[in-house]
Parts: structure tokens; C-alpha cells; sequence
């Protein structure tokens, strides 16, 4: 299978699980604009991977073959066992993500286009998917940066793309976890409760728990909270301005980037 193929199907199949989780054990209940937001959410990752794939050919694991290839980046110059070179090109990927994310909140332009992805009135397996197109190439150009200065092992990035998007998959889920599995999971990965709180309109949360995967760069950069001031069932998900109908809009949603806000 390509590699396009096989995490395609780990996608799909994860997907399908998670909704399932959510839908049987929920931790919130939702408005009542799923169908809207899923059309939503769905139609814009179908807009967001046409696009990759017509600007980048490959996902970043075409960036780590080449620079294979032409002999360039930290691990292809460097002679370090391969175990070694795969543990540090995953880690630091992560941590890239985490640094991204929290440029997305801090600087105002980048802002304008990460809040599309706030800007859902619920939080459940679909906002995963729901990132702005312009906010993918970006994204992807960086991570294309990122692997090539390392000369990260294709093995090591193909993984970490993977497990980024399950576990992008799993913490914006609106899946029950028992509360003594959530604390001791959180001590390594980022949990749905622990992500929820980002999706606040709280301004002080939102600025909080950035990471994607790995908890660790929360806790060592102090910009993790442990729970919501009023609570899972009670926070308010979402931008303040914007909790109406709206957000489950395709052309609204589309055109957040370039839509005032207070």
C-alpha cells in the first residue's frame, strides 16, 4: 500500500471508532447542528487534502526522502543509530506542532485563520479535521522545513503524521473517559478533557494546552491548565462572538479569516 493509502484506512478507521465512543459514552451534550457541522467539517478536509496533494505530491514523508536523497538535514550528515534518529525527529516534530500552535494564538495574522478551527460551537471528533485551507499549506510548509533540517528517518515522519492525526482525532473527541484514566493518561498524551479546555471562549483557556499529542511542552513552557473554571459540562465552547448558529456554515466558515472580531 502507498503511503497516502495507509493512513487513509488508519484515518478512516480511527475516525469511525472515536465517533462511535462519542456517540455511545458522550462527556458533553451537543447543539443540536451536527449534521450541519459534520458537512461542514468533512467538506473542508476534502478542500484541505485536494489542495496538499496538488501542492506538495506527498505529505511531509516526500520531504524526508528527499532529503535522503540529497544527503541533506542534521541525521543524514550526522552517523547516529537509527533508533536514536527516529525517537528525536518524533519528538521534536511534536514539539514543531506545539510551537506552530502556540504562534497561531500569539500572533495576530496567524490568529485570523487558526480561530475558523475555534470557532466551532462544540468540540467533538470532527473539529479535528477542521482547519482553515490556508492554515494546511502553512502548516505543511513548515513541517516540510522541520523534517528536512533534521533529515528526519521518512519511517520516523510517516509515524508521527500518523499518530498526530489519531491523537488529534482522540483529544478533540467528545469521548467519556473514566477521570482516573484521563490523570494518568495526561501525563504523557493529551487527553480529550485536557484539550477541551483550549476550546474555550475563556480567553485565559484558550491560551492553554496547546499540544496535540505530547502533554510534556504544556507542562515545561506553564501554559497548562488542569480543568475548566466552570467545569466540562458547563464551560462554553467556541468564540464568544460567534455562538450561534453560524460557525456550522460551509461559506461562513470558509470565510472566518477575513471576518471582523472584537
Amino acid at each position: 500500500m502507498s503511503e497516502a493509502a495507509v493512513r487513509l484506512a488508519i484515518f478512516a478507521g480511527l475516525f469511525a471508532v472515536l465517533a462511535a465512543c462519542e456517540y455511545f459514552v458522550p462527556r458533553r451534550e451537543l447543539k443540536p447542528l451536527k449534521a450541519r457541522r459534520w458537512f461542514t467539517n468533512w467538506t473542508i478536509v476534502l478542500i484541505d487534502s485536494l489542495l496538499v496533494r496538488l501542492l506538495f505530491k506527498t505529505a511531509a514523508v516526500g520531504g524526508a526522502l528527499w532529503a535522503t536523497e540529497h544527503n541533506v538535514g542534521l541525521f543524514n550528515m550526522v552517523d547516529v543509530p537509527y533508533w536514536l534518529a527516529f525517537l528525536v525527529s518524533f519528538a521534536v516534530l511534536d514539539f514543531a506542532v506545539w510551537l506552530s500552535h502556540l504562534a497561531s494564538h500569539k500572533i495576530p495574522v496567524f490568529w485570523r485563520i487558526h480561530r475558523m478551527h475555534h470557532s466551532d460551537v462544540d468540540i467533538d471528533v470532527s473539529t479535528a479535521i477542521r482547519f482553515h485551507p490556508i492554515e494546511i499549506i502553512l502548516s505543511m510548509i513548515w513541517k516540510y522545513a522541520v523534517v528536512v533540517a533534521l533529515g528526519a528517518p521518512a519511517t520516523s515522519v510517516l509515524v508521527f503524521e500518523i499518530v498526530l492525526n489519531g491523537g488529534a482525532m482522540f483529544n478533540h473527541s467528545n469521548f467519556k473517559l473514566p477521570l482516573w484514566l484521563d490523570r494518568w493518561l495526561r501525563l504523557v498524551i493529551v487527553t480529550p478533557d485536557m484539550h477541551r479546555v483550549h476550546h474555550s471562549t475563556l480567553r485565559r483557556e484558550t491560551d492553554s494546552n496547546y499540544g496535540f499529542n505530547l502533554s510534556v511542552w504544556d507542562r515545561m513552557f506553564k501554559t497548562y491548565i488542569d480543568q475548566p473554571e466552570h467545569g466540562h459540562e458547563g464551560m462554553t465552547i467556541g468564540i464568544e462572538e460567534w455562538q450561534d448558529e453560524r460557525p456550522a456554515g460551509l461559506v461562513w466558515t470558509l470565510g472566518v479569516p477575513f471576518r471582523s472580531q472584537r
